[in-house]
């Protein structure tokens, strides 16, 4: 047996390696793209039917076979239908990585702490009056589409521009601000609402378009609740509710500085600590 297992290893190519290598990290990446999405739920059906086509192959069942052929070839273009958004985030995701981040190559650390700080501190005046906003900010994904649904700014990003903007009184507060590198792009935007049900019944139509941006675009997209005043933001097709200003100002410098790049410039600037942001 010994002697088996040693002429097996002995066979093994460096082709072979690379071929179960790649193998393993696209099943692991494909595991990870179907976690905590509806392809969860189609996975299972899909192994189900697969599981079911294979027993008709072993014990012969002809006419069980023969359905569950025809049932493959037609689903894998249901699929395709059905899946689009999922499909196309994971394409867009496998595209993404390792690209820098192309709306903040051209801006100077000192911009991108300054943007951050107004940010933070506009989310914080938000919070604080209960105003319901939603900001997206466009990272590799392009959201042209989206910011012709609403009006074009292309302004420098101030606290007092964005609380303009979702003043209640405002005809561009109902809807979202798009952000691209450190300007405020468009206003008033459309963004598709997520199809998920469980998200939970408490959160209302802000929440689940800032979620369904999230799904289909690399978007890091802030909501503050009306009702609340809670801080979110949505990410990758996930949620994380209920956050602190610190925690937040850390989330935007991952985004404008994406590869923990020196961020000691932060100490020298007057950020949350310091004074208010009043242009």
């Amino acid at each position: 047996m010994l002697d088996n297992l040693m002429g097996i290893l002995m066979s093994i190519k460096v082709t072979d390696i690379i071929d179960i290598t790649v193998v393993a990290y696209l099943m692991y990446m494909l595991l990870g793209f179907i976690k905590k999405t509806r392809a969860q739920q189609l996975f299972r059906g899909v192994l189900l039917i697969v599981a079911f086509f294979l027993i008709s192959e072993i014990f012969n069942l002809s006419l069980l076979n023969w359905l569950f052929t025809r049932l493959i070839t037609v689903g894998l273009i249901a699929v395709v239908i059905l899946f689009q958004p999922e499909i196309r985030r994971g394409l867009e995701q496998i595209g993404r990585r390792g690209v820098i981040t192309r709306q903040f190559r051209d801006i100077g650390k000192e911009e991108i702490y300054a943007t951050v700080h107004k940010l933070v501190d506009a989310v914080d005046d938000f919070s604080a009056t209960r105003t319901g906003a939603l900001m997206a900010i466009e990272r590799e994904t392009m959201l042209s589409d989206i910011a012709e649904t609403g009006v074009i700014i292309n302004a420098e990003i101030s606290v007092r521009l964005l609380g303009n903007l979702f003043y209640e009184g405002s005809p561009l507060h109902d809807g979202a601000v798009i952000i691209r590198g450190d300007r405020v792009y468009a206003a008033s935007c459309v963004l598709p609402l997520t199809e998920r049900q469980n998200i939970g019944k408490n959160l209302g139509t802000r929440h689940r378009a800032a979620l369904g941006l999230s799904e289909v675009s690399d978007a890091f997209i802030i909501v503050v609740s009306e009702e609340t005043g809670a801080i979110s933001v949505a990410q990758n097709g996930e949620f994380k509710r209920f956050l602190d200003l610190k925690t937040l100002e850390k989330m935007l410098l991952d985004i404008y500085i994406p590869f923990g790049e020196d961020r000691d410039l932060l100490s020298r600037l007057k950020f949350l600590k310091g004074g208010r942001e009043d242009d």
